[in-house]
């Protein structure tokens, strides 16, 4: 005779796949064009000079430098300056 016993371990044990967004380039940090710097849902952080930003709000490097982080008018920007 079958009872739901089995049924209610399994039920609630499902859980999404991480989506490993975040910071991947930090402040400092070298790039060259098309390296991602940020993964982020929405757009806390803008683009600066020399960083794009594409459909999926993903930050990335337009131009060869180092990344830095400022703040302009409130908002968080990345921006790309001029390496050694």
């Amino acid at each position: 005779m079958a009872h739901t016993k089995a049924q209610g371990s399994v039920k609630g044990n499902r859980d999404s796949i991480a989506k490993r967004l975040g910071v991947k380039k930090y402040g400092g940090d070298e790039v060259i064009p098309g390296n991602i710097i940020i993964r982020q849902r929405g757009s806390q952080f803008f683009p600066g000079d020399g960083v794009k930003m594409g459909h999926d709000f993903t930050l990335y490097a337009v131009k060869q430098g180092i990344v830095n982080f400022a703040q302009h008018k409130g908002k968080q920007v990345v921006e790309i300056i001029h390496g050694k």
